[in-house]
This record gives C-alpha cells, sequence and structure tokens, in this order.
C-alpha cells in the first residue's frame, strides 16, 4: 500500500500590512498599505489589509493610483528586520510540527506532515493547531493549501483566503485545481499566460494535458513540460529542509529610479548601482553566481526577465555588469523608456571552491578587480558607501545618488506571483 504524502503550504495573509497592524491596532478598521518613498518613486504598494484590497488597491500599484481607489489609505514604510523576525518565529512554530520546513520568500513556507501524520484527518488537525498557533501567538493570520504535493499545495493556500485551509486530495484535485485559470499555477507568469493562451491553453485542467508534451516542449523548452507535471499534480519534489532558516539561492536587488531610464548608458549606471549592492552582498556570504539575471519594468509597468549562464562563477561588480547589458541588448527594442531595472546572481557556489582556471582569461586581471572591489568594501563599511564611487555614477547624481545595498526593497512572494 503507497503511503500517504501530507504537505502544506502556509501563507501569512497580507504579510507585512498585518504585522505591521499588530503594533498599529488603531488602523485596524482602516485601509492600510505598506509602501516605498514616493519621493524617490519607490512608492509602491508591497503589501495591503483586506480593508484597502477591497477597495481597490493592488500590490504593484504605484501609492499614487492606490490613494486614487481608496482616497483614505494610510500607508506605512516597510520594517524589514520585524518581517523577517515574524518569519522566523513563524518557521519555529511549523518546526515543532514538521521535520523539514522551506521557506518561500518571507510570508510563505511548505512544510512536510508525513511523519507526524498517518491520515488526512489527522494531518488537517495538526494544520488546525499551527494556525491557531500563528493567531494567538504571533497577532497574524495565515492561509494553508494541504496536498500530496507542494505545487497544489500552494494552490490550496492561494484558494480560500484570508484564513482559510483547503485540503487538495485525490479525491477532488480535478473539480478543485483544473478549472483555475493557468496563470494560478507557480512559475506561470504574465508572458508564459500569454503563449499558453496562443495555445488555447486557459486553465489548469488544459495545461494537464499529455498530448500537450510535444507543442509546449516546442514553445517553451523543459519549461514546457515541467508545467505539464505541476498541472497535473505529478510533481515529486520534496520539502527542502532549511534547518529553520532560508536556502540561500540567490542574491538580487531592484529599484525604481527617480525618472525613467531612457537609454543604455541609463541603464548601464542603474546597474552598476545595483550590481555593487548584490556583489558585495555576495561577497559577505562567501559566494559566486553561475548566472546572472535582469529583470525590466517599462514606464507603463509591464515586465520581463532575461537570464543567462556565465561561463564562469563571478561576484565581481565589473563582469556581473557587461553580462547583464548584453541581455538588456538581446531583450529590449527600447519601444517604451524603464521605469525599474533589477540584477541578481544565481546558482550560488562558495567563492572559496575549486576553480578551472582558462587560458582564454586574464587571470591576473579578473585577481586585480576582485582584490580592488574588496578593498572598496572595506572602505565603504568605514566610510560610507558615497566615500568611493565610479566616474560613471558621477554623470548623473540624481540617477545614481542610491545606496542600493542599504535601501534594498525585500517584496513579499505576492508582489512577485499575484495581486
Amino acid at each position: 500500500m503507497e503511503r500517504q504524502t501530507f504537505i502544506a503550504h502556509s501563507d501569512i495573509n497580507s504579510c507585512y500590512a498585518s504585522i505591521e497592524l499588530v503594533f498599529r491596532p488603531d488602523l485596524r478598521d482602516r485601509p492600510v498599505a505598506v509602501g516605498g518613498d514616493e519621493e524617490a518613486r519607490h512608492g509602491i504598494v508591497l503589501a495591503k489589509n483586506l480593508i484597502a484590497k477591497r477597495c481597490g488597491v493592488r500590490t504593484g500599484n504605484s501609492l499614487v493610483e492606490a490613494r486614487r481607489a481608496c482616497p483614505g489609505l494610510i500607508t506605512l514604510p516597510p520594517n524589514y528586520p520585524l518581517y523577517q523576525k515574524y518569519s522566523m518565529m513563524a518557521r519555529e512554530i511549523y518546526s515543532e510540527y514538521s521535520y523539514a520546513v522551506e521557506p518561500f520568500g518571507l510570508d510563505e513556507s511548505w512544510f512536510d506532515l508525513t511523519g507526524v501524520a498517518s491520515s488526512e484527518g489527522q494531518a488537517v488537525a495538526a494544520v488546525k493547531g499551527i494556525m491557531a498557533r500563528i493567531s494567538k501567538e504571533l497577532g497574524v493570520t495565515v492561509s494553508v493549501g494541504l496536498s500530496w504535493n507542494k505545487i497544489y499545495a500552494k494552490l490550496g493556500s492561494d484558494y480560500r483566503k484570508p484564513s482559510g485551509l483547503t485540503v487538495i486530495n485525490k479525491e477532488n484535485y480535478r473539480e478543485v485545481v483544473y478549472p483555475l485559470p493557468a496563470s494560478d499555477l507557480l512559475y506561470v507568469g504574465p508572458a508564459t499566460t500569454a503563449k499558453l493562451s496562443r495555445y488555447g491553453i486557459r486553465t489548469i485542467g488544459e495545461l494537464a494535458r499529455d498530448e500537450n508534451a510535444e507543442l509546449l516542449s516546442k514553445a517553451l523548452g523543459k519549461v514546457g513540460l515541467m508545467l505539464i507535471v505541476f498541472a497535473a499534480g505529478r510533481d515529486v519534489t520534496p520539502v527542502a529542509d532549511s534547518g529553520g532558516s532560508g536556502v540561500i539561492k540567490s542574491v538580487g536587488n531592484s529599484s525604481t529610479f527617480p525618472r525613467d531610464l531612457s537609454c543604455e548608458e541609463d541603464v548601464k549606471m542603474a546597474f552598476y548601482v545595483l550590481a555593487e549592492s548584490v556583489s558585495s552582498r555576495m561577497r559577505e556570504g562567501g559566494f559566486e553566481c553561475g548566472t546572472v539575471q535582469i529583470s525590466l519594468r517599462g514606464s507603463d509597468l509591464f515586465g520581463f526577465e532575461r537570464q543567462r549562464r556565465l561561463d564562469r562563477p563571478t561576484n565581481v561588480t565589473s563582469e556581473l555588469v557587461p553580462a547583464a547589458m548584453g541581455l538588456l541588448r538581446g531583450g529590449y527594442s527600447w519601444q517604451r523608456p524603464l521605469r525599474s531595472v533589477g540584477i541578481r546572481g544565481a546558482d550560488l557556489v562558495p567563492m572559496d571552491g575549486p576553480r578551472q582556471l582558462s587560458l582564454l582569461y586574464d587571470e591576473g586581471r579578473r585577481l586585480r578587480a576582485m582584490r580592488l572591489e574588496d578593498a572598496v568594501d572595506h572602505v565603504r563599511d568605514r566610510f560610507g558607501y558615497f566615500a568611493l564611487q565610479r566616474a560613471l555614477l558621477l554623470k548623473d547624481r540624481r540617477l545614481t545618488g542610491l545606496d542600493a545595498k542599504k535601501e534594498n526593497v525585500i517584496h513579499p512572494v505576492s508582489y512577485t506571483f499575484g495581486p
């Protein structure tokens, strides 16, 4: 007899806003949003409470748009250390019920209940106990999905909000999951949704058909086959035990700049500002990245991402930026200016690991660049970020007058994957 698997996915409802309201009970009956600095054009809604949502406020709106939809909206600046503390406290509670807890951003986590529950009823009882403890001990609520795989568990946590518990099992998944829009599936973003729609695939049930394999393999490569597996509930990826802390898989930074970026030189300056933060944080963590990713958001707020594998891992700004610019030139046609950009180093490896040398590269020059950036880190640690600046960044202080490392914005997962 096959052993039953019980995987839960928990999502703190309106995470940032809910945590803020724990400390501001006088605002609980008012529409509230957590957002950035409007004067620096970082004024984007990161989270909102249910009252604001009912007024039409959406995650990712500019604060101007949010106030237009909800004139009485109260906005609060983000407090990331507080949110990280709450995230850790929630994971500590999950860890009391599960041997494997896998964070997915600050506000979400998977945890495996297979070891403590021998039946669905026991798993449901454990989840209800967790939900009650989160509410009582932390003062916030969670929505939870329970299923036999991680993908359906996440769909369940999104299915009934706020404070809902949705069980998706092998008896009801066709009824619950298959009618949902394909865009609800993890990793199906706007661009993939548009491609699927062109092939007449609009629901998860339509995506789950094996006869789509050849078509989606040609259209999306391996990702197309992966999405079929996800949609059909055949994913067997285990919950990765992080030991109570998030496993660092990438280091990135993004920003909305004080003015639109209208040419390659503007973006190059923006990439240098952000890449210096990313490379410095990688060096602090003892990592190098094997892949560079960029994200671009136009002035119409339409965005997309591109990535490429590097010839060799790096944590040097002067190597990250040329790779990022190559992605920009290959993927952006400048039909509109850019409002914000981001850069990320992924596929991290230890920086002190073995390295394959190559006759095609000037290893001495690379070593000097690494030592130079390390020296710059030490100077900035002592005297501040602006003590040393690249000459390029002095051309437009309005655009580059940002300490990207200090002002790094941590987006909740919902910011990336939905409203």
